[in-house]
């Protein structure tokens, strides 16, 4: 009967995955970039005082260097226990925005609470906001001293990469987990699917049935990094959802936040260097003194144009802002979380009232 239940699903999954057309690059796209490149002074090598500082709390560490399969999964969270709330205007929050992003969304991590939005529900591509799910998938599955097997594949997929794989050798899977989120490596994403589930597609399939029992209803996933926009897709609601569920991972959190990290790793000098390209991850929050960046992703290409998911914690607060296709995220995302401060009580009200209706819909 097992043998039966397991080629009928097997079955359903090959239809699926032909009919869906999950590959990890099309033969064209419109952007090949990946990611959004932060400036070049964003980017710069760690101190050595940063770069051998402790590891945050909750960051696993490398005692299970004899692993070869994956942990034992924890049970899929009900879809409620991450969602954030679906309400429409007025908010508590009506920033003046220049330029409005396409969507929008500024919530309450730990409640869920939606302080503004625009077209929250409006589907679009995201392009490396995706590796949010795949580092869920990995975090969930996985751990750090496993050794992952680089592929040709991984080796030579395009956009933003760690850089220093190569095909045939076996790495930490810690090192791609960090390359993955800090660098936004889309080689490092492709290794980990493959680990995970022997191939691209399989791994594709894992991330829309962990989008289903997250209750992500406008999300649909085409590869593991992002590196595409056709077929690849979510809305401001399911990404707020989305980055609640990923930091309560703690291996998640301990590394979205961190600036750089620098790991063991099989390369010239025995040590892989990372500093994370989230802007306000490296740069804090201008204005909003006292605020810590608690994470979370960037991603850019042509189609998806400049998408932030940025959290920050201010004393009693954490709140976090989803920004898609937005022309000025490095003023917008401060704006909505000062505001946001402001209306839960952590920072001094502005001066200026609101225009009505600014960058809301």
């Amino acid at each position: 009967m097992s043998r039966r239940v397991a080629a009928i699903a097997a079955g359903v999954c090959l239809a699926w995955t032909a009919a869906g057309a999950v590959l990890l690059w099309p033969d064209r796209d419109d952007g090949v970039g990946g990611n959004d490149p932060p400036p070049a002074e964003a980017v710069a090598g760690p101190t050595r005082d940063e770069a051998l500082s402790p590891e945050p709390e909750g960051l696993p560490t490398e005692t299970d260097q004899t692993t070869t399969g994956p942990a034992v999964q924890s049970p899929a969270p009900e879809a409620a226990e991450f969602a954030v709330e679906r309400t429409g205007p007025p908010y508590a929050v009506t920033p003046r925005l220049k330029r409005p992003p396409a969507a929008g969304l500024l919530f309450d991590v730990d409640g869920g609470e939606v302080l503004w939005a625009r077209s929250p529900g409006r589907r679009r591509p995201i392009a490396s906001l995706t590796k949010m799910m795949t580092a869920l998938l990995i975090a969930e599955r996985h751990r750090p001293g496993e050794r992952v097997l680089v592929s040709r594949k991984a080796v030579g997929v395009e956009g933003s990469r760690i850089g220093v794989l190569r095909a045939g050798r076996r790495v930490p899977l810690r090192g791609l987990f960090a390359g993955l989120i800090l660098a936004s490596g889309n080689d490092a994403a492709a290794a980990l699917a493959q680990h995970d589930a022997g191939s691209i597609a399989s791994f594709v399939a894992r991330m829309n049935g962990r989008a289903g029992e997250l209750g992500l209803e406008c999300t649909l996933f085409a590869g593991p990094a992002g590196l595409q926009d056709r077929g690849n897709r979510s809305c401001a609601y399911d990404l707020a959802a989305l980055a609640r569920a990923a930091l309560a991972q703690d291996w998640v959190a301990a590394t979205v936040r961190r600036r750089f990290l620098e790991l063991p790793f099989p390369v010239k000098g025995g040590t892989l260097s990372l500093a994370n390209n989230h802007y306000f991850a490296q740069r804090g929050l201008p204005g909003v003194r006292g605020a810590v960046v608690t994470g979370v992703k960037t991603g850019f290409t042509d189609g998806a144009g400049r998408c932030y998911v940025t959290t920050a914690r201010l004393r009693a607060s954490h709140l976090g802002v989803v920004l898609l296709d937005s022309k000025d995220p490095l003023r917008q995302v401060p704006a909505l979380l000062r505001a946001g401060f402001a209306a839960q009580g952590q920072l001094p009200a502005a001066r200026t009232p609101p225009r009505r209706g600014d960058g809301a819909a």
